[in-house]
């Protein structure tokens, strides 16, 4: 699954198919060009400091800008660790490495993790359907032997940076939405480009609102209609900048998704009840239509679909305790991404996206540690607080002061 945010995906190199993953940017960019964005990415969006120790991931068509953040790093005092990645030789740790050794805890990313302060990805992943064929329970086991990785990365707070957020033009993402790939180029161009403090402007407008509040409903003229809790819950503002104050804040205040723009939350476990409808979903690989969500007290308890849900169920039936958990609710805010009128395009960032999840929501600043974790974006949809709208059919309504 390539859609879940799972915290610190970037040095989980051999699990692409099961966590977030930044999807590449440089586009062919002038050297100028990618120059400045490894400046802004290192200064700006990681806030590197002298002597930390950096780990920066991608691939290799990637090299430029990937010298460049690690230049940047260097220029700023910092420790720079680069590793290089591609589909071939993730498809390769797949179908060469014998299974046996699938359980095994992976002691060098504990060593890199245990001195590490941030880390940077830029994903390498063409093929959606690249490990569409690998068996479910291999994945599941994989994930479950790097868990402990990600909990010493949330005890020692690193940071981290990640590229793409579902949003990368590539041909095969184009085709998946039914668009060009000049047009998904463009807006993910306009994406990143946006005004930062516009965005944090939003985010926090909208926190206000979430966290004094105690009731989210989502509905959708296509049947769908859920509501659950948020009374108490911390909201996460996912702007795109890790300032001095987001570092001594903690961890949740310094991961970053580019293009960004969102606010999300876990809300109250246990009182989701509802339906969800999801007109169409590539988390998997492999388009799934038309997914009915059936959720009671705050479980999933059905999971149908019109067509493609093989694998998302063969997915989900391979992992353990907590996957079956409404765990998340998220808000797109950045402006300068819209859904294009008649495409399958479903991302975090567009202002007005509702998405929700299921299973792991540390994200969003949850407890819900499962290594099972999916997202379904719900374009089009209302979501009210305690009767106050701030989504009205896919477009986000200015909170009033």
């Amino acid at each position: 699954m390539k859609n879940p945010k799972i915290l610190f995906a970037a040095f989980l190199v051999m699990l692409p198919g099961l966590i977030v993953k930044a999807q590449v940017i440089t586009d062919k960019a002038k050297s100028s060009e990618t120059e400045s964005l490894a400046q802004k990415i290192v200064n700006q969006c990681a806030n590197i400091k002298e002597g930390e120790f950096v780990f920066i991931s991608g691939g290799v068509r990637d090299m430029e800008l990937l010298e460049d953040i690690a230049v940047n790093v260097a220029k700023r005092g910092g420790y720079p660790l680069l590793t290089v990645g591609s589909d071939r030789l993730t498809r390769k740790f797949y179908t060469e490495v014998p299974v046996m050794y699938d359980s095994r805890t992976p002691e060098l990313d504990f060593k890199i993790v245990s001195f590490l302060d941030a880390a940077i990805g830029i994903s390498y992943n063409e093929d959606p359907l690249l490990l569409a064929d690998i068996p479910a329970d291999r994945l599941a086991t994989l994930s479950q032997a790097s868990a402990p990785v990600t909990d010493l990365a949330l005890s020692r707070k690193i940071r981290q940076v990640s590229i793409g957020n579902g949003l990368y033009p590539t041909e095969a993402r184009a085709k998946q939405f039914g668009i060009t790939i000049k047009e998904l180029s463009d807006m993910f161009w306009k994406g990143m480009n946006v005004d930062y403090q516009v965005l944090e402007a939003t985010g926090n407008s909208l926190k206000k609102v979430l966290e004094a509040g105690n009731e989210v409903h989502i509905t959708n003229p296509n049947g769908t209609d859920l509501k659950v809790k948020i009374t108490g819950r911390k909201t996460v503002v996912l702007d795109g900048i890790v300032s001095d104050e987001d570092i001594k804040e903690g961890v949740l205040a310094t991961q970053v998704y580019l293009p960004a723009g969102e606010v999300a939350l876990a809300p109250v476990p246990g009182t989701a009840e509802g339906k969800i409808v999801v007109a169409s979903d590539f988390g998997s690989g492999v388009e799934a239509k038309d997914i009915t969500l059936v959720f009671q007290k705050g479980k999933l308890v059905s999971m149908t679909a019109k067509s493609g849900i093989e694998r998302i169920k063969e997915l989900y039936d391979a992992f353990a305790e907590g996957k079956d958990d409404f765990s998340s609710v998220d808000i797109g805010i950045n402006p300068n991404v819209s859904i294009i009128p008649g495409s399958k395009l479903a991302c975090w960032m567009p202002a007005g996206m509702i998405t929700i999840g299921i299973g792991n929501n540390l994200y969003a600043g949850g407890e819900n540690k499962s290594t099972f974790g999916y997202n379904f974006h719900l374009p089009g949809s209302t979501l009210t607080v305690d009767g106050k709208v701030l989504v009205d059919g896919g477009t986000l309504v200015p909170v009033k002061k």
